[in-house]
């Protein structure tokens, strides 16, 4: 079927020029034309009106398997983890699926579970049932399990403290020691159908783990770990607040940082320089609510956010790659497009936020079928109420969604 988009206007991400006023043609799953002479006979048409039209939106940074519908605060339930079986993870995570969709965002790196599932990637599961039309929700790269050290930061027991033996957990569900162990883990993650791995090398803020500025694994540990991937054409997200584990991630080739919180001044140079890509996930400063989390987590915050807050500016004056991710749900599911008010904030410009969103996104995938409105590629396509090139927060109310030719959400009628 041939849809025809007309709208007050569409964006050039790669220049950030608005086009006025903005008419798309779609055929089938793709982008056929963009403001043509003559539009086809037939097409059904959607007239949107006063809106900017935008390429699909990225989040780099998500977990749809937790928070949700029960955690309208964003943070999990307290014993999520030994309450919830792989069933009903999974039902919440549809769910939260259709949340992000409809809130713009149409691909998604769902990054790394913190629970006990027994060995199944849920998330690779999730993405097999949405590509076959199940029901609604966004493009998902899975990287299945978070591949963790014991007590390390995605160590699931370290976020409810259980005492030994109430919830052993095995390498096929992450928990890896040594070379030989992470070398398993990943084999286990890509045999199951990963399509990157994400391994935890510092620990972080809202887990009862080592403090978030120390390196969790080897050097060793971490090079293992980044050989077996990309021998097998993965890539390598590494959560890492700390300075020295980002340095660490680095030296061994990880190919993106999630968070970086304490990076040094050396240390976003060295990630210019290797071309090491930056997930911040900034607007957790701003959005986590930490108010009923332990005195330590909350005292942990209140020492890294600002910091995290500080080291995103110089990042981005240095010219780090820098990619749109909010942890969600630490961020609530559907609340996604918070982050690009916080890269502005933090100084980008709203061109700059939307490219982050976009054309970087798909880059750090390694993907070129989407993140621009250009015939040929995919049609993943929102809009957005007035210009989101004076005003970032117009991305917070997506009035129309369409993926891959199909409308998820139109409430411009």
């Amino acid at each position: 079927m041939t849809v025809v988009l007309r709208a007050a206007r569409w964006l050039d991400v790669d220049t950030g020029e608005l086009h006025s006023p903005a008419v798309l043609v779609v055929d089938g799953e793709h982008i056929a034309a963009v403001d043509p002479d003559v539009v086809p006979d037939g097409a059904v048409l959607h007239d949107l009106g006063d809106v900017t039209l935008l390429p699909g939106l990225m989040d780099m940074e998500i977990n749809l398997l937790i928070g949700g519908p029960e955690t309208p605060t964003g943070l999990p339930l307290p014993m999520h983890g030994v309450q919830d079986d792989p069933v009903y993870r999974t039902l919440r995570a549809t769910v939260n699926a259709r949340i992000t969709l409809e809130a713009g965002f149409t691909t998604v790196r769902n990054l790394g579970l913190m629970v006990k599932t027994g060995g199944y990637l849920l998330d690779v599961d999730l993405h097999r049932a949405i590509e076959q039309g199940w029901f609604p929700g966004p493009r998902i790269h899975s990287a299945g399990h978070a591949i963790t050290p014991t007590g390390g930061h995605l160590d699931p027991t370290m976020f409810q403290r259980l005492a030994p033996h109430i919830m052993p957990l095995a390498v096929e569900e992450g928990i890896a020691n040594g070379v030989d162990q992470v070398r398993h883990a990943v084999r286990y993650q890509i045999k199951y159908g990963a399509q990157l791995i994400k391994v935890s090398a510092s620990g972080g803020v809202m887990s009862h783990s080592t403090a978030p500025g120390i390196q969790q694994y080897s050097d060793e540990e971490l090079a293992a770990i980044v050989d077996e991937a990309h021998r097998a054409g993965l890539h390598v997200a590494a959560h890492a607040h700390g300075d020295a584990g980002i340095r660490a991630c680095i030296r061994a080739g990880v190919d993106c940082i999630e968070h970086g919180s304490l990076a040094s001044d050396d240390t976003i140079a060295m990630m210019v320089e290797h071309g090491t890509y930056l997930v911040p996930t900034s607007y957790l400063s701003e959005g986590l609510d930490v108010s009923k989390a332990p005195q330590a987590l909350q005292e942990k915050a209140a020492v890294v956010f600002p910091q995290a807050r500080r080291m995103l500016g110089k990042a981005i004056a240095a010219g780090v790659k820098i990619a749109c991710g909010t942890d969600a749900p630490a961020v609530p599911h559907g609340d996604n497009a918070k982050e690009l008010w916080a890269l502005v904030d933090r100084g980008m410009t709203p061109a700059q936020a939307l490219r982050a969103a976009t054309v970087v996104s798909a880059e750090l995938l390694g993907v070129t079928d989407r993140g621009r409105l250009e015939p040929g590629l995919l049609a993943d396509i929102i809009a957005v109420p007035g210009d989101p090139t004076t005003d970032i927060t117009r991305t917070q109310h997506v009035a129309f969604v369409m993926k891959g030719g199909v409308v998820h959400k139109n409430t411009t009628a």
